[in-house]
């Protein structure tokens, strides 16, 4: 009987849908390809968040549809957006020291099932014709204290599903998730919203939600749970103390605060664009939509294959130079033909960056930390975002969308640039911390 090497019996234990028979087939190729999809545990999390994030796309849209129906403000959509955003920035510093005291599964149980809820709430308020903008607005932002603590839990939980192994391929596999959702939900919400309604569309993400519910029930992890401070404020100091004093995180951190605001921001003037510069309607934002979408997913392909194989700093500098080149294009272009390859160059540059930068973040962490790290790198990626809204709408306005576009992409660039200039100190502190 043939004897295994104790990494050997993990492999086979951890995989039993691996067969010496399928050792040439599709799905040996997939896993080399994605390799954290060898683990049960993150197929099972990447079916739930399949069907859960294409339902909170759709109620994204169907948010906004219903602001404007009650309202017909474009202000009040954008206020309400802002709204939901806000508790990012207010709580996901103490969502981060939950993280680290609690079991990750728990927390995501718990915070899914809150959403759940909430999109309930929304759905049947909306179809019984019982709601206002005070009432969608408190219910934003309650999901907005719920995301507070589920965004980082959600970060900190990848390790604990594929060991950092695999981090980096499951991290981008996430990523595209997220890129392939919202190519999905938006298309899809026109048609369900005429069919069932903006109430209909509530109920249909709350249902979403059990799916990523019962994913989490049926893994099995052993939680890494550490003892923090008792007191909150002592033990959120303690971990920004340490992403500051940590010369690679302080760096990337900072290089994600820059991006999230004079990146992302961009997509913030797709609609306006589309009405404008290339008159069209709701069907040529889906088309820009998708041109990004489209990117970002097959940057998720090629980062998973070459991630252990090339430099993080060429995904970091190399995706953050692409984006800057597809943006500044795109905010040049005046038809569709060319918007498209543009912004899926776009798309792909940005993804790449993201991805390798929640890696190597991820990689250096300390265990004890990872929760309070990541839920700093939750407002710098998402709680920046209201900060790159306003500047951009406000250059917009008085020096025209195309140069304001191009001006963020120029200062995303020259902060890469100065990321360039001080490589050698990154890789050596790099060296340090890993012993690589």
């Amino acid at each position: 009987m043939a004897q295994f090497s104790p990494e050997e019996e993990y492999i086979y234990d951890e995989s039993p849908e691996i067969s010496v028979g399928e050792s040439e087939g599709w799905g040996s190729k997939i896993f080399s390809v994605f390799p954290a999809l060898r683990s049960r545990n993150y197929k099972l999390y990447f079916s739930g968040q399949l069907v859960s994030l294409i339902g909170t796309w759709l109620q994204v849209v169907a948010q906004g549809w219903l602001v404007l129906q009650l309202t017909n403000s474009a202000f009040l959509i954008g206020l309400v957006a802002a709204i939901g955003t806000l508790p990012t920035l207010l709580f996901a510093l103490f969502g981060g020291v939950i993280v680290d005291k609690f079991p990750k599964r728990k927390i995501l149980v718990l915070t899914q099932a809150s959403a759940m809820i909430l999109a309930f709430i929304l759905g049947i308020l909306a179809v019984i014709k019982s709601i206002n903008i005070w009432e969608i607005s408190v219910l934003a932002f309650l999901l907005g204290t719920v995301n507070a603590v589920d965004s980082p839990a959600r970060q900190a939980f990848v390790v604990e599903m594929v060991g950092k192994e695999d981090l980096s391929s499951a991290i981008s596999l996430n990523s595209g998730l997220f890129n392939s959702a919202r190519v999905i939900g938006p298309s899809i919400a026109g048609f369900l919203i005429a069919i069932v309604g903006v109430g209909g569309a509530f109920i249909i993400n709350g249902v979403s939600y059990i799916a990523v519910i019962i994913a989490l029930f049926f893994m099995r992890v052993s939680s890494i749970v550490h003892d923090t401070h008792p007191n909150p404020f002592f033990a959120i100091k303690e971990g920004v103390v340490y992403s500051v004093k940590h010369p690679i995180i302080r760096t990337l951190l900072l290089f994600a605060g820059v991006t999230s605001i004079f990146s992302w921001s961009y997509t913030t003037m797709l609609p306006y664009m589309v009405e404008h510069t290339f008159h069209m309607g709701a069907d040529g934002l889906a088309y820009l939509y998708m041109a990004t979408g489209i990117g970002a997913v097959s940057a998720t392909v090629l980062v998973s294959i070459f991630t252990k194989k090339i430099n993080s700093l060429i995904f970091i500098l190399g995706g953050n130079t692409l984006f800057a080149i597809g943006v500044i294009l795109f905010s040049f272009t005046t038809q569709m033909i060319y918007a498209l390859p543009v912004l899926f160059l776009a798309g792909f540059g940005l993804l790449a960056q993201f991805s390798m930068l929640n890696t190597t973040i991820q990689s250096l962490v300390e265990d004890k930390y990872r929760g309070r790290v990541m839920s700093i790198y939750t407002i710098m990626f998402l709680g920046m975002a209201p900060i790159g809204n306003l500047q951009i709408g406000f250059l917009s306005e008085h020096l025209g969308t195309g140069f304001a576009i191009r001006i963020g992409a120029v200062i995303s660039f020259l902060f890469g640039v100065f990321i360039f200039f001080i490589r050698k100190r990154i890789q050596q502190a790099y060296k340090e911390y890993t012993g690589a």
